[in-house]
């Protein structure tokens, strides 16, 4: 008989530039609306015309691959830094 395996849980750090005409928008919050995944600001830099984040992303890998990919499609630039896996 098969057995099922659990999805492995990660937490992804990636640092995130906002271009220009998303910084007022509400994105992180419809991250987390539309993805399984938990994030946490580690910190950020905002200003009129840009915007810096350092995020962690917390929650299955496929979820965080698709939440990476959704920012990515929005036109935010996303430089992943360092990834950790739990089982």
């Amino acid at each position: 008989m098969a057995t099922k395996t659990k999805p492995t849980t990660a937490r992804q750090h990636v640092h995130l530039t906002f271009p220009e005409h998303l910084i007022n928008e509400p994105i992180l919050s419809l991250l987390a609306k539309q993805f399984d995944v938990v994030f946490n600001i580690r910190g950020s830099t905002v200003t009129s015309d840009m915007a810096l984040v350092s995020l962690e992303l917390d929650g299955k890998e496929g979820e965080i691959t698709k939440a990476i990919a959704w920012l990515k499609s929005k036109g935010i630039s996303v430089e992943p830094m360092e990834q950790k896996r739990f089982n």
